[in-house]
């Protein structure tokens, strides 16, 4: 329709959708008191309202809103939202700038932009991917639900005292420990950048549910292993849990270690693992040698995960990785629920090698501990050509168990550790 076939005011709903673009852009008026409808020359339609400035008596244009998203009903009411505000002396441009800036203020002090701020800044320092992934994973399932959306200036103490209750309410009193450490963070990273003034949660350790007294994990000596591995030998569990859980048993790695460990990390031929120090708990880099056994189980996973970055890739969700509890379901399901678990394989290592004379420092080494005193500051060996040594003895000697050892056998084994 052509503009100058309109025939009565206010326009219609008809003939707005129906004006035609012309070749300059052009505004029609609506019918009331400085609104009007614009057509710009590619079809693109829109509100505008004409406005005295308060400050300069200077006549200006404010726009409404484009059509047909905001409509003739719309228009009319925020046309007289915005004369409103001017017979109160306010310019109604400057108002909506006001509140955009209000509006983006409040968003970047919401408890979530900080939080995602403090994470990043995790990842930036390096710091271990069990790490992050617990953290990430403390700030899905509990933090962001509760104080994402809230301004990080008025989260309360009792939010944070209901978060902590929360966590303990599932008997996740480790997870309740870190949440109170990474909260204080949160909220120190939140003063630092003038974003709040006030650490709510920087006395939660007085209100803190006390947690179980911590046993050891359950782990086997030596009597009780050989029907242990011929539990695990005859498993059904899939072939990269499996994999992974005698990793565990034949390296005493920490089972962490095992799940996070890469292709790039693994050199077959020289049978060496080398962890760097962002992945370990004590931030040193640390070496463990591969036992042939490892290496032919490595060998033969190659084929099946070699393309992937990690050896024990997960299923596709969240973690790049088999989960924390794969290892311990793979222990539990050959019958030995609350009997064995991965960590509670370096118990065993530890006991069965201490007990066969092997020295405690290659011990020690091979389960990533820092030695005691100034022996750990300034001893930096790794013992490797010994603790290859030790290694390969420990693997034989499980399979021995695993076969039925002989007198014989014991004796040629107990050689081995006299004559190292």
């Amino acid at each position: 329709m052509k503009r100058t076939a309109i025939k009565r005011r206010p326009l219609a709903d008809t003939v707005l959708a129906s004006l035609e673009p012309e070749e300059k852009e052009y505004r029609e008026s609506y019918g009331r008191d400085r609104l009007y409808f614009v057509v710009s020359p590619s079809g693109r339609k829109r509100w505008e309202m004409r406005f005295k400035k308060p400050d300069s008596g200077r006549w200006g244009w404010l726009g409404l809103g484009s059509y047909p998203d905001v409509s003739a009903k719309l228009a009319r009411q925020k046309a007289d939202e915005a004369f409103a505000l001017v017979q109160q002396g306010i310019d109604p441009v400057k108002h909506r700038k006001e509140q955009k800036r209000i509006e983006q203020e409040a968003e970047t002090n919401l408890f979530r932009v900080t939080a995602e701020e403090w994470y990043a800044r995790k990842q930036q320092m390096g710091r271990a991917s069990k790490t992050l992934y617990g953290i990430r994973l403390w700030l899905d399932k509990d933090a962001l639900p509760m104080l994402g959306q809230m301004p990080i200036d008025r989260v309360t103490r009792a939010q944070c005292r209901d978060l902590q209750k929360r966590i303990e309410e599932r008997e996740a009193f480790n997870t309740a420990k870190k949440s109170r450490s990474w909260l204080n963070q949160i909220f120190g990273y939140a003063i630092a950048h003038d974003r709040t003034d006030n650490n709510p949660a920087s006395n939660l350790l007085d209100v803190a549910a006390v947690a179980p007294a911590e046993s050891s994990y359950p782990y086997l000596l030596e009597a009780q292993l050989p029907d242990f591995l011929r539990a695990l030998r005859a498993s059904t569990s899939r072939q990269v849990v499996l994999t992974a859980a005698w990793m565990v048993v034949y390296t005493a790695s920490r089972p962490g270690m095992v799940r996070f460990a890469e292709w790039e990390e693994i050199d077959l031929k020289k049978k060496l693992w080398v962890i760097g120090a962002d992945k370990m708990k004590m931030r040193r880099d640390h070496v463990v040698t591969l036992p042939t056994q490892v290496v032919q189980l490595l060998k033969e996973l190659r084929e099946l995960t070699g393309e992937d970055r990690y050896l024990f890739p997960g299923d596709g969700s969240k973690l790049p990785v088999i989960s924390d509890a794969a290892i311990n379901t793979c222990f539990n399901k050959i019958g030995y629920k609350g009997r064995m678990t991965g960590h509670g394989s370096r118990h065993t290592a530890k006991t069965l090698l201490s007990e066969h004379g092997w020295p405690s420092d290659w011990t020690e080494i091979q389960l990533a501990h820092k030695l005691p005193g100034l022996e750990g500051t300034y001893n930096k060996a790794k013992y490797l050509k010994w603790r290859a040594e030790m290694m390969q003895w420990y693997c034989d000697y499980l399979d021995a168990l695993e076969s039925g050892m002989t007198d014989e056998q014991r004796e040629a084994f107990d050689a081995r550790v006299k004559h190292r």
